[in-house]
């Protein structure tokens, strides 16, 4: 019985010592990752990170009015897949409508400046 004992207590510790020489190979897989990730993006950390939105009311209404241009464009691109089923005409609108969509923002929105 003592033997039996003996050698499952050989096997489990066999067990764990290849576990911990899986997790020790894992584990410095890692660092070496991390520590080549850290190489790559250490000029990245440097720089400030802007991380709120202009709040101000010219902010705001700007946002919003790219809202409302982005929705106008997709609107048009709705109505044109709609309408015709030709691919020239769809991809005409598509050129057309990012064609126009700065000078629409431009006059409509008075964006001279």
């Amino acid at each position: 019985m003592s033997r039996e004992r003996a050698r499952r207590r050989a096997e489990r510790e066999a067990e764990q010592a290849r576990q911990a020489v899986l997790r020790a190979e894992r584990e410095a897989r890692l660092a070496r990752r991390r520590r080549r990730i850290g190489r790559v993006t250490a000029p990245l950390r440097r720089r400030p990170v802007r991380i709120a939105a202009q709040g101000g009311i010219r902010a705001r209404r700007r946002r919003a009015q790219n809202g409302v241009v982005a929705v106008l464009f997709l609107v048009v691109q709705v109505i044109a897949w709609l309408l015709w089923s030709s691919w020239a005409a769809r991809l005409g609108v598509l050129v057309l409508s990012a064609l126009f969509a700065p000078l629409f923002v431009i006059l409509v929105f008075d964006r001279r400046s």
